[in-house]
């Protein structure tokens, strides 16, 4: 497959992003004279973020400094964790030996953060293997001590959070100087169901809400569809999601032969397929995201509302369609938190609806209702990753767990 997708670049002569990094240490390489111009061009080389460069860079960065360049690297090697596109932390300790010899600077002193909060940073890091070492401090004093809850449960972690939030706001700190941070996005939902019962405003910072999210979108319209499969809005929206060869011609057809039949997009698209107004290729492709339908229609009234939830995301393909993304693994994190909410749902209002329908009502009124306007005093929810670089009077660090 490499080498038919190279071929073609080759053919249409074009090159991908870690293609242009390849073809330019190719030709530095190979190509004497121009090295030498570009070495004898740049005296002086500043690389930001040298926590962040892989392999391939690093030794491009050594083909460019060849002519005795003064180089000058800038990094973080405790920020190296993230790995982003084949990072290697190694690239420090190399440099070292390549080029910095003994004038490395360590930049230690913190001017944002108490030394309580330092110190804990301090110790925590500090176990990581391979480090290079530093040790932040600050002169702006300890400051508050950091308050460690140990929660019996998720759900019990947003209760005290949410808690500390209200009397934090009450004695008069405003919401948006209070941040909530997690891990991956998935952790959000909970947080955020806890924050919408107890009538708290939030907005998620460089995000979208959980109930927001284009795989939740696309999983409660198949759920829809098992409660009612004459929901327009939801057929049209998953009916070639995942992509089952069902092209915007054969949905027109469906439409118009819905608005001929004066009757919903499902009726219509059966009808058709039935008196043969709809043929060949798109029938069976229609005929089988029925048929998708028509068995979590039949799931839905005997088996349990998380049962139900589980056997949508398998039927319908999403669940097998995000495993084969690159960038799925968040999305199917998410949509297993969609199923555990399905089973908190049924936990919280035992006695109460607990039906498809209800929990549908449920995640509707969740999604829409407590949104922050603009101006509105909201507590900030992000990733620790999204939080780099901004500063709050008040952090929850929620789902810290051992390993």
């Amino acid at each position: 497959l490499y080498a038919a997708y190279d071929e073609q670049c080759q053919r249409e002569g074009v090159v991908d992003f870690a293609e242009l990094l390849l073809r330019c240490y190719e030709l530095l390489g190979k190509n004497v004279a121009l090295r030498e111009h570009y070495c004898q061009r740049f005296r002086f080389i500043l690389v930001d973020e040298f926590q962040d460069t892989n392999r391939l860079q690093y030794q491009w960065i050594r083909l460019l400094a060849g002519g005795g360049a003064a180089m000058f690297a800038v990094g973080d090697d405790d920020q190296s964790i993230y790995k982003f596109r084949g990072a290697e932390v190694g690239n420090m300790r190399d440099f070292q030996r390549d080029f910095a010899g003994q004038n490395v600077i360590k930049l230690e002193q913190n001017y944002r953060s108490h030394s309580n909060i330092l110190d804990a940073a301090n110790a925590v890091i500090a176990h990581n293997k391979e480090r290079l070492g530093k040790n932040l401090w600050t002169d702006a004093g300890h400051g508050e001590p950091i308050r460690v809850y140990a929660g019996a449960s998720d759900n019990d972690e947003a209760g005290f959070i949410v808690e500390e939030v209200k009397t934090l706001n009450r004695a008069g700190m405003a919401l948006c100087d209070m941040a909530l941070l997690y891990r991956s996005n998935a952790q959000s939902r909970v947080l955020e169901h806890t924050l919408f019962r107890a009538g708290v405003a939030y907005r998620v910072y460089g995000g979208l809400r959980f109930f927001e999210r284009q795989e939740i979108k696309h999983a409660l319209a198949y759920l829809r569809l098992a409660a009612n499969p004459d929901d327009d809005g939801a057929f049209s929206r998953v009916v070639n999601v995942p992509p089952r060869g069902i092209g915007a011609r054969s949905i027109e057809q469906v439409q118009e032969l819905a608005k001929r039949y004066n009757s919903s997009m499902y009726s219509a698209a059966a009808t058709g397929i039935s008196k043969g107004e709809i043929g060949g290729r798109a029938a069976s492709s229609v005929g089988a995201f029925l048929r998708v339908v028509e068995a979590l229609k039949a799931s839905s009234t005997v088996v349990s509302l998380q049962e139900l939830a589980d056997e949508c995301l398998e039927k319908s393909g999403l669940r097998a369609h995000y495993q084969a993304e690159r960038e799925g693994a968040d999305r199917l994190e998410n949509l297993a938190e969609l199923v555990t909410a399905t089973a908190q749902f049924q936990e919280e209002y035992e006695g109460e609806d607990t039906s498809l329908v209800g929990f549908l009502t449920h995640a509707s009124l969740e999604a829409g209702e407590h949104e922050a306007g603009v101006n509105e005093d909201a507590l900030q929810l992000m990733t620790v990753h999204s939080a780099k670089g901004l500063e709050f009077k008040a952090v929850f660090l929620s789902g810290l767990e051992e390993g």
